[in-house]
């Protein structure tokens, strides 16, 4: 964090210090420069903006706010309590104050800051403090920002909203160091991005979602979403995924998900759904209600690699073929401690890693999956997919392969699997076995190759 460097003294006598400091220290160098920043920000003392006060700062706040934006210098809040709503930033707004002690609560429902075209406007080191009350639309937030290019949001606590924490639609720039709390939807959510940063934040106790990533339409995104911490997201809305999702990427191409600690969801950790080129690439995972990492419906090209996941009722889904789900590589994550869902009338899984079409799957280590390791096909939806150099322990069947005459080729080699109690490779009809341990008794079909794979017992 910077908040040393950054911080804004807000009374006139502190800004003549500093001042004052800055010329004796001219010729020091770079560490000269911190206190140019005070000279260049109007204090709220000086614009009418009363800290704790019991009344409604809004019409002080939003003048003070004209007021810099005009003078293009920031606007530096004092330490202390300002109620307020429906505040509006400017292009060049910035806002600074004292991380933890620089609070503005909503007096009222509604919108706490929102901002159209305001290019370059930041916001650092505030508690921007909601309600708490039950949500108000899918699309609403504490801070609501829209077309606004190269933002900063930066050092921020949200907490409290009554709908979701910060939205952002048609924004770029760079959401970090933030901590999202306790939104009764989601704590972040962006929509058609045009180049955004979603780095080193901590989101938590949500409603429905952590983090979000979606498009109008399908199409180019690439937003980064990285270093978060996501944790203890709910799904009180219900629905069978649209929510309990720690980082959910709908329709946004070319977004990667990476270095990302993610807990206690109750779906999944990182859902992509029609998201064409994810990339899910070392991501620390845990305590997961569904599928922990999953790319679903019509998207084309998913990289899922280097991450860890322990405790899910799947670790890795690439699927929906039938919707045009395919393309992937599967690389190099450890998967372990799946769990059926029992009270779930058909959906239990228990997998470890399941795939459809045009995908390999290599060097993966999963143990201890009630159902199976590795599940290849789902009826006549499979075509062209590698399993090698995988290692499966404690699993009920190491590698499951779709049996479907229509379904297509597969090849599985070079896997080591131990511990499968009902057979290490073996074929299925839409999760049914069917037929011998293909480990032993050889190739399925002229479709499907099975090869070199070594099966052990379970140990002792």
């Amino acid at each position: 964090m910077t908040v040393d460097r950054r911080h804004i003294v807000t009374t006139a006598a502190a800004l003549g210090a500093l001042a004052a400091q800055s010329s004796a220290h001219a010729k020091a160098g770079p560490r000269a420069k911190a206190p140019e920043k005070a000279r260049d920000a109007a204090s709220s003392a000086t614009l009418g903006v009363v800290p704790d006060s019991p009344d409604d700062q809004s019409a002080a706040l939003q003048a003070a706010i004209d007021k810099a934006a005009e003078r293009g210098v920031a606007l530096a809040l004092a330490p202390g309590r300002y109620r307020a709503r429906g505040l509006s930033l400017r292009e060049g707004s910035h806002i600074y104050g004292t991380a933890g002690r620089t609070v503005l609560a909503m007096t009222t429902d509604g919108t706490l800051i929102t901002a159209d075209r305001a290019h370059k406007a930041r916001l650092d080191g505030l508690v921007l403090e909601g309600t708490g009350q039950p949500t108000a639309g899918a699309h609403a937030a504490l801070v609501m920002l829209d077309a606004s290019r190269d933002i900063v949001l930066a050092n921020l606590e949200v907490t409290a909203s009554r709908a979701n924490g910060i939205a952002l639609t048609g924004c770029s720039g760079t959401v970090r160091d933030c901590r999202v709390r306790l939104a009764a939807q989601a704590g972040i959510i962006s929509l058609d991005a045009e180049g955004l940063e979603i780095v080193h934040n901590t989101v938590a106790d949500c409603a429905n979602n952590g983090i979000l990533v979606w498009r109008s339409r399908a199409g180019e995104d690439g937003t980064i979403i990285a270093n978060n911490r996501v944790t203890a997201i709910r799904a009180a809305a219900g629905g069978s995924g649209q929510n309990g999702n720690g980082i959910n990427v709908f329709r946004a191409g070319n977004v990667l998900v990476t270095g990302n600690r993610i807990t206690d969801c109750a779906y999944t950790a990182i859902r992509g759904n029609a998201a064409s080129n994810i990339q899910m690439v070392a991501n620390n995972c845990q305590r997961l209600g569904e599928v922990a990492l999953y790319a679903e419906f019509g998207f084309e090209g998913a990289l899922v690699s280097g991450n860890l996941v322990d405790g899910a009722a799947t670790g890795i889904a690439v699927t929906n073929f039938n919707e045009g789900g395919r393309l992937a590589v599967v690389q190099g994550n450890l998967i372990r401690n799946l769990v059926r869902r029992e009270h779930e009338p058909v959906d239990k899984r228990g997998e470890g890693i399941g795939v459809e079409a045009d995908a390999v799957v290599t060097g993966n280590t999963i143990e201890n999956a009630p159902t199976a390791g590795i599940v290849i096909g789902w009826g006549r939806y499979m075509r062209e997919v590698v399993a090698t150099s995988n290692v499966i322990r404690q699993a009920r069947v190491g590698i499951m392969i779709t049996r479907d005459p229509d379904a297509g080729a597969a090849l599985v080699a070079q896997n080591m699997i131990s511990g499968a109690r009902e057979g290490a490779i073996r074929a299925m009809d839409k999760g049914v076995l069917v037929g011998p341990d293909l480990a032993i008794a050889g190739t399925q079909s002229s479709r499907i190759s099975i090869t070199g794979n070594v099966s052990l017992p379970a140990a002792g």
